[in-house]
């Protein structure tokens, strides 16, 4: 059986008391980071294989379904305003389209033509790089996009939470982190769910910085999109610049991005 089916440490959770539920919930999340501490290497190579395709002006394409697909959306929808790369340079896919972000749509993940289908209309090409999501790592709808990447000499990665799992034969770079049984027994969205979007945050994250979105420890690519990014970026052009107040909201208000109005101040 895979271990993200197995069955669960504890039993009788409908007569344990909420503090006991939430004290053993944590417990089990604590053991999550260690788990994703055993695959650094594998992450790290994935990384960066994916920063190698995006120099040279590649798409990052996340395919999933479920939970795996709604945190590929969430990485892929929060890379322009974090880093300012344009709408469409990452991307995110999920078994039974948008709709199945807020509503499980039955039968889509077990479709798996649909997977390379959905990549098509984005018209993907070997320039780009696709890394399928799935807990079990035995997701018809993602294996049968990476199988067919690979025919087409496409790279692909995967992230899941079983070993030798069937998605990481078809994978170029896969990620295997092992968190054992869920707290309710099969409920992916807990540990599994919570190591995958670890690992998404350190790819992207070590991605943009190596393409370039990060100077220092600073943001100065992000889009500018409510009065708390407009002030933070206020804050980053006084750190780095030693600017008043007033010069940095002139500058920020003049150019529209911080890293712009920083090397416009350095120009004066």
């Amino acid at each position: 059986m895979l271990s993200t089916e197995s069955s669960s440490n504890y039993s009788n959770l409908e007569k344990r008391s909420t503090a006991e539920l939430i004290t053993l919930i944590n417990q089990e999340d604590k053991g999550v980071a260690y788990s994703v501490e055993k695959e650094l290497t594998a992450i790290s190579k994935l990384a960066e294989a994916v920063l190698e395709k995006m120099k040279v002006g590649g798409r990052l394409f996340y395919i999933g379904a479920g939970t795996s697909g709604r945190l590929g959306i969430l990485d892929a929808s929060e890379c322009p305003p974090t880093f300012g790369v344009e709408h469409g340079k990452v991307v995110g896919l999920i078994a039974g389209g948008d709709s199945a972000i807020r509503k499980a749509v039955e039968g889509a993940e077990d479709n798996i033509f649909q997977g390379i289908k959905d990549l098509d209309t984005f018209e993907i090409c070997p320039k780009d790089f696709v890394i399928g999501i799935a807990a079990s790592g035995t997701t018809p709808y993602v294996l049968g996009a990476l199988r067919a990447c690979q025919s087409r000499h496409i790279s692909t990665g995967s992230i899941s939470c079983n070993a030798n799992s069937p998605i990481s034969s078809v994978s170029d770079f896969p990620v295997e982190v092992i968190v054992g049984p869920e707290f309710i027994s099969g409920s992916t969205r807990l540990k599994a769910g919570t190591a995958q979007k670890m690992v998404l945050n350190m790819l992207t994250t070590s991605v943009m910085i190596g393409l370039g979105k990060v100077e220092g420890n600073r943001m100065v690519d992000m889009q500018l999109s409510n009065n708390k990014l407009i002030e933070r970026g206020v804050r980053m052009i006084m750190e780095v610049t030693g600017s008043s107040d007033v010069q940095a909201r002139l500058l920020l208000n003049k150019f529209g991005n911080v890293r712009k109005a920083i090397e416009a101040y350095g120009n004066q």
